[in-house]
């Protein structure tokens, strides 16, 4: 590993780091309803997940970005604060594009719920507000500028390439999920629907896009919330299997792809939190 000097030293102004919280809150509550009642979804979701593996996933996914959140806030400096915001901008911008695409699939209609139906204008509120507080978080951010130098820590080689083929492979499935939900769904582990692929669809493109961002930043500590994260979405994720595991066919190739996946983001995750030591401030 080795050392450079960088001007990325800049305190984490005070809004962005309350903007962090406040969504790392709302992350963990919509991971709630979908990790604890599954099964539930047509009255206490936004909209009805008929696999319960697809809520369980979904749910780790986002109680695992709540831990990426909460270490964006505690950020001591912007350089490990900006991945965070830039991976929730990303993924909140394809999510509000996807629900958008899919309204007719939530519950907005008399039928559902009253609850349900809280819960999905609270839904639309969050997904249309935040981006529009990220990007504003992000030029007052830029504004309140600094110019504080650290002494940053570079990647082992290994790592990088790591996460460059990670960053590959989490953006190119996101995308097919996206862009062409019933083709790529033939691909996936468990049956999904065009809504449900789409938003799985989201969330990988969210985690490739920080994966990239990581190899980018080439930074020991800046890139420390995304050891966190994808240690916390792995183990969250192997919980889902446990529980709901039986979804999927084993004996097919989807299967296991899908967890060599898993262990590619562990290999990752535990690499980035394995590099540990001092960093100086040097100016």
């Amino acid at each position: 590993m080795s050392r450079h000097r960088a001007g990325t030293g800049a305190p984490v102004t005070r809004g962005m780091r309350l903007l962090l919280v406040v969504a790392a809150v709302l992350v963990f509550l919509a991971g709630f309803q979908l990790t604890v009642f599954p099964t539930r979804t047509a009255e206490w979701f936004s909209w009805t997940i008929d696999v319960p593996m697809t809520a369980v996933f979904l749910g780790a996914a986002y109680w695992s970005s709540a831990v990426l959140e909460v270490a964006g806030a505690r950020s001591r400096t912007w350089s490990r604060a900006r991945l965070t915001v830039w991976t929730v901008l990303v993924f909140t911008v394809l999510t509000l594009v996807v629900t958008l695409v899919h309204l007719d699939k939530f519950h907005l209609g008399a039928e559902n719920p009253a609850g349900a139906r809280a819960i999905t204008w609270g839904w639309l509120a969050i997904y249309a507000g935040v981006p529009v507080a990220m990007v504003v978080g992000l030029v007052l951010q830029a504004r309140a500028g600094g110019t504080r130098v650290v002494d940053v820590v570079r990647l082992p080689a290994g790592l990088r390439w790591l996460l460059v083929g990670l960053a590959a492979l989490l953006l190119a499935t996101g995308a097919a999920l996206l862009l062409a939900p019933e083709w790529a769904a033939d691909g996936w582990a468990w049956p999904l629907t065009p809504l449900t692929a789409r938003a799985i669809g989201a969330w990988l493109v969210g985690l490739g896009w920080a994966s990239a961002h990581a190899r980018l930043v080439d930074d020991r500590e800046s890139v420390r919330p995304v050891g966190l994260t994808g240690a916390a979405f792995v183990v969250l994720e192997a919980v889902a299997l446990l529980r709901y595991g039986d979804v999927l066919d084993w004996s097919g190739w989807q299967a296991v792809a899908y967890v060599a996946g898993l262990a590619w983001i562990a290999v990752v995750s535990a690499w980035i939190l394995a590099l540990r030591g001092p960093r100086l401030p040097v100016a």
